[in-house]
């Protein structure tokens, strides 16, 4: 096991907690003669541009502008901390949860707590954390990544088991699926915040904010128990090669040679579309719990409408924030458009999340993550620098899953790499 290091990195210079609302020169964003608010919002997500339109007509006083940049990972959060740094930016972006932070720490977020906080209690308390640092606001929470077990039924039933409750019991499976053929595997190989969201369930965090400093723990005992549990599977050669969202991937699932994704509400829509000869097989039940009888879940996944630093309205970006965010009608069609999960609780009931899928036989699938959803562990907070950290954590755990290195060393070796990068960037770290 990995002795553990525990390195705290103080916060008022990596987040710039002490960001109040800054009204600078931003890219148009200002009152129009007529007093009308003008805000432009960039994102990408299918069925945002249908509620800007909305909004729009539902409220004279504020001018929503949309346009759609690429997803963050391919080239739209560059591009928007690039406007900040220009003076340029929107006043809304569309930024994942993991990447909230790093804005923060580059100082492109304003804190918008004084017209948020009364809203706090219209969203799910994990969901509420993510756009928190400290007493500040950033955001408006969109969805969220509740997880579950998605599992071949007709392969469960074939060989005479029941969707496993505990971890143990999902072993076991293992151990059982891979000895009926070779071919079969229970899993596939977990990278970044897919591998994340099995962390979280475990209560195993990868930082923290302790006080006035950040703590990084990617090498913690807790880790340490999930990279144990899944090496292990490794070990006695019962996860598949096939790298997730490869051809390779949809082919197992899609064949029965994968039995089983541990993953997120949206997963539904990546393995509906990518494994549509297996419509029919596949369902949904909870997720596998360390403790017998235990409810935690993890989140892997969601985003948010974040308010950039520049804004000249930012009473006006939160009330269009939050109303996309709660709006019923509105939301009903980012679920159809995009599958995503609400973060809000009462949009639970949706009737678009209250209706039977064909493809996993009928059965009412939302209803598994509705009852997840309050469940997720709140006990997670995303680190300043998640482009890096990830970079090197799948480097790690893609050697791990194919046997050349272990998990543990995959963790470890994120934890020192993560820390001296805040190092580099003049963040003051310190080792307890």
């Amino acid at each position: 096991m990995r002795k553990r290091i525990r390195r705290t990195v103080a916060t008022a210079g990596v987040l710039g907690l002490g960001l109040a609302a800054i009204a600078g020169c931003g890219g148009g964003e200002s009152k129009e003669g007529d007093g009308k608010a003008s805000i432009t919002f960039w994102g990408w997500a299918p069925g945002y541009a249908d509620a800007v339109k909305a909004f729009n007509a539902a409220h004279p006083d504020i001018e929503v502008t949309y346009q759609e940049v690429q997803p963050g990972a391919k080239g739209g959060y560059q591009k928007m901390l690039n406007a900040v740094k220009a003076g340029n930016a929107p006043c809304l972006a569309q930024v994942g949860y993991e990447t909230l932070p790093s804005f923060a720490a580059q100082g492109a977020l304003q804190n918008v707590a004084k017209y948020a906080n009364d809203d706090k209690g219209d969203f799910q308390e994990a969901a509420w954390k993510s756009v928190t640092l400290g007493e500040n606001v950033y955001a408006a929470p969109v969805d969220t990544g509740p997880m579950a077990l998605f599992y071949n039924k007709e392969l469960f039933d074939s060989l005479g088991l029941e969707p496993p409750t505990t971890w143990e019991e999902y072993r076991a499976a293992a151990k059982k699926i891979h000895a009926s053929d070779p071919d079969r595997f229970i899993s596939s190989p977990y990278l970044d915040y897919d591998y994340a969201g099995l962390a979280w369930q475990a209560g195993a965090p990868w930082f923290g904010i302790d006080g006035d400093a950040w703590e990084v723990s990617l090498a913690s005992e807790a880790n340490e128990k999930v990279a144990g549990y899944w090496q292990g599977l490794v070990d006695d050669g019962l996860i598949s090669d096939a790298p997730m969202y490869d051809q390779s991937w949809y082919t197992g699932i899609g064949r029965g040679e994968i039995a089983t994704v541990v993953g997120a509400v949206w997963q539904a829509g990546v393995i509906k579309g990518g494994a549509k000869d297996a419509s029919g097989k596949w369902a949904v039940a909870p997720m596998p719990q360390w403790t017998e009888g235990g409810d935690e879940v993890g989140n892997a996944g969601g985003s948010s409408t974040a308010v950039l630093k520049d804004c000249e309205s930012p009473e006006a970006a939160w009330e269009f924030a939050h109303w996309m965010s709660t709006d019923r009608e509105v939301f009903g069609t980012l679920v159809e458009k995009a599958s995503l999960f609400p973060a809000a609780t009462s949009l639970l009931d949706l009737p678009a999340l209250t209706s039977g899928d064909p493809y996993f036989g009928g059965q009412k699938i939302y209803e598994v993550f509705a009852e997840a959803a309050p469940r997720v562990n709140t006990d997670w907070t995303w680190g300043p620098v998640m482009t890096k950290t990830t970079a090197d954590l799948n480097d790690g755990l893609g050697k791990a899953w194919a046997g050349k290195g272990t998990i543990s060393d995959a963790l470890g070796t994120a934890q020192d790499k993560t820390v001296t990068a805040l190092e580099k960037q003049g963040m003051q770290v310190s080792s307890r």
